[in-house]
């Protein structure tokens, strides 16, 4: 069966390689998300051992609508009576970006009816709805094609909720998020871990789970696949057993520091849950005293963000800048933040940067590899958040696609203009029209070639377009039937007689005409 692992935007590399390391093969990745095939048991193993997932579905069905209705009949061919039971609750929702809706909620009453009709026609009877907090509870997806996928979620209540977390702080880091952090940062779980900020705990309770190689659901009891009637209790004890639930001894350190009291009791009663409370330590220190006797570590640290920048922020973010680079020589040191005005006053150039999202607060999460001699950046201005910052390769997730600068490759197009001859005068060539012969001049000569001198043009160009040149035959002889009638008309006007009569007196006469040749003579001479 498929199964399709969702995750927060910009974890989903790092998600495929943890998934990867547990075993398994032929992840692909989706939209925030990772997809894979497996049985019951795998996905009892990437519900429980999976930092990074925040919903485990199992595809049920996929199939293409033409309308609403079809979406009702398709759902109504499904055997919903092998998942669950009449004694479970459940509910259904989802997104939809198909124009056949006019209200996203509609698709899910839709699909809810179906389910509840079967279980009507085979028992005559249905189970209850439970929106809150149903006991089953069904995905549905509608993309932009009109391809419908009804999943079946195997998680329940998101898998950010680890079940260790007794108390908080204001604004608490997302447990799946901060494992993301820890994982991007390339920490090798052998080496000194702070976070100077730490609020109810978070970061470093992840971390040192991760050390000690307990799953992050170590303390979780409720799954959503217990209430499956596809359940084995058997099995998934099997899972359970199989990993470790104990701390170990560390020969590292893993520090948490804040200024808050009363917020690093609930942190060590959250460690203590996880549980880690003897591999952490929590103290009561600012971060501008904060002292560290390891030679190289890794920092991470979630600042308060500001809505706007304030001498306070301005401080803090400054402060954050000349800790780092007189106190934590030898770390990486890495700052998450909202606020890409404050962090330009942390005063050092990142050597990496990555867009993540806390919430619906879109951040960027910057490395600041702090080495001997390290200096501020004076101006600014000069670190912002366009600049092109040289990538480093990721050591600890070596699948992440790495974007390569582009290259321009030189070709006859995007040759200089020097190169391309744009500036230099054309060369004289020699053109054959029937059986004369005539030289064009330069673009840069003043003088028209002798093909076309004494033609009338028009426009702006002093040479003829390829129409003109087509009908300079029709326009020299309309200039020569002119030129021989005018006198005539002239003459006959003053005599006052009628074109039909000519005059007796000039009947003798010959009029005087001049032919093209002798015309173009004339013009020649005049022009010379």
């Amino acid at each position: 069966m498929n199964i399709v692992v969702k995750t927060l935007f910009g974890l989903e590399d790092v998600l495929k390689k943890e998934i990867e390391e547990l075993g398994y093969s032929n992840v692909n990745i989706l939209n925030r998300a990772v997809e894979l095939k497996g049985e019951w048991k795998d996905v009892y193993i990437l519900n429980y051992k999976c930092r990074l997932a925040i919903t485990v579905l199992v595809k049920i069905e996929e199939f293409r609508i033409k309308n609403e209705d079809d979406l009702y009949k398709q759902a109504k061919k499904v055997d919903w009576t092998k998942y669950f039971d009449l004694k479970k609750t459940f509910a259904v929702k989802g997104a939809v970006f198909s124009e056949l809706f006019n209200h996203t909620q509609f698709p899910m009453l839709l699909v809810k009816d179906a389910i509840a009709d079967v279980f009507r026609d085979k028992f005559e009877e249905r189970p209850n709805v439970n929106v809150k907090s149903p006991q089953v509870l069904f995905d549905v997806h509608i993309a932009a094609n009109n391809v419908v996928s009804i999943s079946l979620n195997t998680s329940g209540a998101p898998l950010y909720q680890r079940g260790y977390r007794q108390g908080t702080g204001e604004a608490p880091l997302n447990e799946v998020l901060a494992a993301g952090l820890i994982t991007l940062s390339g920490w090798d779980k052998k080496s000194t871990f702070i976070d100077p900020m730490c609020g109810s705990g978070t970061l470093v309770i992840e971390a040192a789970l991760m050390a000690a190689d307990i799953p992050a659901m170590v303390e979780r009891e409720h799954y959503a696949f217990k209430n499956f009637t596809s359940f084995e209790p058997e099995l998934w004890e099997e899972v359970r057993s199989s990993a470790n639930n104990r701390p170990i001894k560390l020969d590292f350190d893993i520090i948490g520091t804040d200024s808050d009291a009363e917020v690093l009791v609930k942190a060590r009663r959250n460690a203590r849950s996880a549980p880690v409370g003897n591999m952490v330590s929590f103290e009561i220190q600012e971060m501008k005293n904060i002292e560290v006797s390891a030679k190289k570590g890794t920092l991470i640290c979630n600042p308060p963000y500001g809505e706007r920048i304030g001498d306070e922020i301005q401080e803090l973010y400054t402060q954050m800048g000349d800790v780092f680079k007189n106190k934590l020589i030898g770390f990486d040191c890495w700052v998450i933040s909202s606020n890409v005005e404050a962090l330009k006053f942390l005063g050092l150039r990142p050597d990496r940067k990555m867009k993540l999202f806390n919430g619906s607060l879109e951040c960027s999460f910057r490395k600041f590899a702090v080495y001997e001699g390290s200096k501020r950046v004076r101006n600014l201005d000069e670190i912002d958040e366009d600049d092109q910052v040289k990538e480093k390769p990721f050591a600890a997730a070596p699948a992440m696609r790495i974007v390569k600068p582009y290259v321009r490759t030189e070709n006859k197009y995007n040759k200089p203009r020097e190169e391309k001859g744009f500036d230099k005068p054309r060369e004289k060539r020699e053109y054959k029209e029937g059986n004369e012969k005539f030289e064009s001049r330069s673009m840069n000569d003043d003088v028209a070639p002798k093909k076309y001198v004494g033609r009338p043009l028009s426009g702006k160009s002093k040479y003829p377009t390829p129409a003109q040149e087509e009908n300079l035959d029709g326009i020299d002889k309309q200039s020569e039937h002119k030129a021989q009638s005018e006198p005539q008309r002239t003459r006959r006007e003053s005599e006052g007689s009628s074109d039909d009569v000519k005059p007796a007196k000039y009947a003798s006469k010959k009029v005087i005409t001049e032919s093209r040749q002798e015309k173009l003579e004339r013009l020649k001479k005049g022009r010379g």
